[in-house]
Parts: structure tokens; sequence; C-alpha cells
């Protein structure tokens, strides 16, 4: 009995590692996914304001297009489960503020799944040639910078929660005893530094390109801090198993 007991106790004890490494692996895999599908896929075929240029590179790169379509859609699902993850490792610290963390996360992955219908129709005008002739080469061509227009800027509305699950989770992460405070604290700068950036974005489009690299930096910082503690399991031996520790309302 007393040796069950005590393998029982083991499991509880190394749950919240595996939690940290399962939401690290997830958040470091979407990190990547979307970087390729935004950084390197929409960077190397959008040309801005040119409508010509973009749909001819969507068709001429139509496969390396595709893959940035699944590769972003993967990533956002993964945000989901890092979400997930996380509330498993941290709902210790508040079940309010856990819950708000997904459900920040719920609503931006859902934003951004829908806003992937944009890219995919821009990939479907371009290569499908009877909206040529239902439209005309240059309507068409129009078209499609339309929509990777659109999905760019909706993009920017799902920043809003993208920005705001780091406020609850920064607020988990500095109260949680598992990780350094200051990281708790550069997460809820990060979070007012991407809505900064969506404001400028929207308010002041010819200042944002330079406002956007400074107000970004705490989150991109926080973010890449948080996903290196995860995978090198720093949650301290000494803390409370989540599955055992009171939770604050």
């Amino acid at each position: 009995m007393s040796k069950m007991l005590y393998m029982e106790q083991g499991e509880v004890m190394n749950s919240p590692k595996r939690a940290a490494r399962v939401a690290g692996a997830l958040y470091l895999l979407l990190a990547v996914l979307n970087g390729v599908a935004e950084m390197y896929v929409r960077a190397t075929i959008v040309e801005r304001g040119d409508a010509a240029a973009t749909a001819d590179n969507v068709v001429a790169h139509a496969t390396l297009f595709r893959l940035g379509f699944v590769a972003d859609l993967v990533g956002i699902a993964c945000l989901l489960f890092v979400a997930m993850a996380l509330h498993q490792l941290l709902r210790h610290v508040s079940k309010n503020a856990a819950a708000a963390m997904v459900v920040f996360s719920a609503v931006a992955v859902a934003l951004m799944c829908a806003n992937l219908l944009n890219h995919f129709a821009a990939l479907m005008i371009a290569t499908d040639a009877s909206f040529a002739t239902s439209f005309g080469p240059d309507g068409s061509d129009a078209l499609v910078l339309m929509f990777l227009d659109l999905h760019r800027n909706g993009y920017l509305i799902a920043q809003v929660f993208f920005g705001l699950w780091l406020l609850p989770l920064g607020y988990l992460v500095r109260d949680s005893g598992w990780f350094p405070r200051s990281l708790g604290v550069l997460l809820v700068v990060g979070c007012f530094g991407y809505l900064a950036d969506l404001v400028a974005k929207f308010l002041l489009p010819d200042l944002a390109p330079t406002l956007s690299p400074f107000v970004l930096v705490p989150a991109v910082v926080a973010e890449l801090w948080l996903i290196a503690c995860l995978l090198r399991n720093s949650v301290k031996k000494d803390a409370l198993p989540s599955g055992l520790a009171p939770a604050a309302a």
C-alpha cells in the first residue's frame, strides 16, 4: 500500500514537469510554423502595392503558398493546446485567471483560423483561370492582393486577443513560484506592447513601422524566455503540485 501511494505521489509530482514540456514544445512549434508562414512564405510572395507581381508569385510558388497555409493552420491549433497545457500547469495560482487565459487564446485561434480563408481565397483566385475570365487579368490580380491585405489586417485584429492572453499568463507565471517573477512582469508588458502595435498600425500607419520593433520587443523576449524555461523544465522541485495546490479565486 505504501509503495503504491509513493508511486501515485511521484506521478503527481512529475505532472507539472510533463505539462511544462508539452507546453514548451507546442509553443516552440507554434513560433516556428507561424514564423515560416508569415516571415518567409508571405514575405517572399506578397509584393505590397503590386497586384500583378503578387498574383504571379502566388502562381509560380503555389506549392509553397499551400505549405504556408498548412503551417499557419497547424501553428494556430498549437496555440490552443499551449493554453490548455499552461492551464494545467498554472491553474493552482488562480482558476479565474487560468480560465481567462484559455478564453483569450481560444478567441485568437478562432479569429486566425477564419482569417486563413483570405489566404486560401488569394490562392484559389490566382490559380483558377475562371476568375481571370470573369474579372479580367487585372481584376483577378487585384482580388488576390486584396485578400492578402485582408489577411494581414485580420491578423492584426486577432492580435488583440493574442496580446490579451499574455495578461493573465503573466500574472500566473509571476505568482506561480515556478518561474522568475520578472518573466511574468515582462509578459504583461508584452501584452500592452501587442495592443500598442495594433493601435499604431491602424491609427498611425506612417509611424507604425518605426514603432513596431520597439513595442513588440518585450513580447518577443518574454515569449522566447518562457519557451526556454518550459523546455528546460525549470519548474522548481519544491513547488506544490498543480493537482494538490489550492486555487485562488
